[in-house]
């Protein structure tokens, strides 16, 4: 019992000391904002702003090239949502066709499928950019939302294992009763494998919103351009760079983030961990 009062305080003051090192640039970016452009980085080693610059958030929400910063929260909104359902969607079915049926070249073509999870994405890009330059989509979501449509090999495969947790024994049932293969994918499959779909739209709500990438590389007017494109805009769109309006920016960017986190971590932990299980 001694031991264990002797540990229990220490493991508490490591952990709240690792918490602390992980939380303070977030800190950091949010006292940033508060902030004067000029002082941002000479006073860096100063947590607390003085003075205490409250203006930052409504120059940044201002936005630049004539648009507000809401635009570009817009912009992003609709890419994350539509490329989000396209992503969880197709990623189910694929999943479902891969657990459920045996077809000609079922082991060759799911070899193929966990290869691309290997490859890295800037190996494609070139290619893709190609393709997507003569199907003219070029400063359109086109390029960013529509091969979510295709499935995630990522998601395929978490969705998978999820779907092998499943008694195989319901689908007989259904079948019994009549159903075919997409009903019971629609009405068995998917309601039981919602806990891998909400894990899966959650990473893809992540991956989407903080993506940069993509918009530079298809997007070229800024009435198109996402949250992470606006923030970039903050640093070249004058001589000098506007520090505290672009952190100020971060922070509101970071909201939706931390609320998804925060309302949806369980969902998070329950869809990783059972999507392990293979019964």
């Amino acid at each position: 019992m001694a031991k264990i009062k002797v540990r229990w305080p220490i493991y508490h003051i490591l952990i709240g000391g690792l918490a602390i090192v992980m939380l303070y640039p977030i800190l950091w970016m949010i006292m940033s904002s508060f902030k004067e452009s000029r002082l941002v980085f000479v006073t860096a080693q100063q947590l607390l702003p003085h003075p205490w610059e409250w203006g930052n958030y409504a120059k940044g929400w201002e936005g630049v090239a004539g648009y507000s910063f809401g635009v570009f929260i817009k912009n992003s909104l609709v890419i994350v949502v539509v490329a989000t359902v396209g992503a969880v969607l197709s990623s189910s079915l694929v999943a479902f066709g891969f657990a459920r049926n045996k077809f000609v070249g079922h082991g060759l073509w799911f070899g193929i499928m966990m290869m691309t999870l290997m490859l890295p994405s800037d190996v494609v890009l070139v290619p893709q950019y190609i393709i997507y330059t003569k199907l003219g989509w070029l400063d359109s979501i086109r390029p960013i939302v529509i091969p979510q449509f295709f499935g995630v090999p990522f998601f395929i495969f978490l969705m998978l294992q999820f779907i092998r947790t499943i008694p195989a024994e319901l689908d007989e049932a259904a079948t019994i009763d009549g159903c075919g293969k997409f009903r019971l994918y629609y009405k068995i499959i998917l309601p039981l494998i919602r806990p891998a779909m909400a894990t899966a739209a959650i990473f893809s709500f992540y991956w989407r919103w903080e993506d940069l990438l993509g918009p530079v590389l298809y997007l070229n007017s800024p009435s198109k351009y996402t949250v992470s494109m606006g923030l970039k805009m903050f640093l070249d769109s004058e001589s000098v760079s506007n520090w505290g309006p672009m952190f100020a920016m971060s922070v509101l960017s970071l909201m939706p983030v931390m609320l998804i986190f925060f309302l949806f971590q369980k969902q998070i932990v329950d869809g990783i961990s059972t999507s392990g299980l293979k019964g």
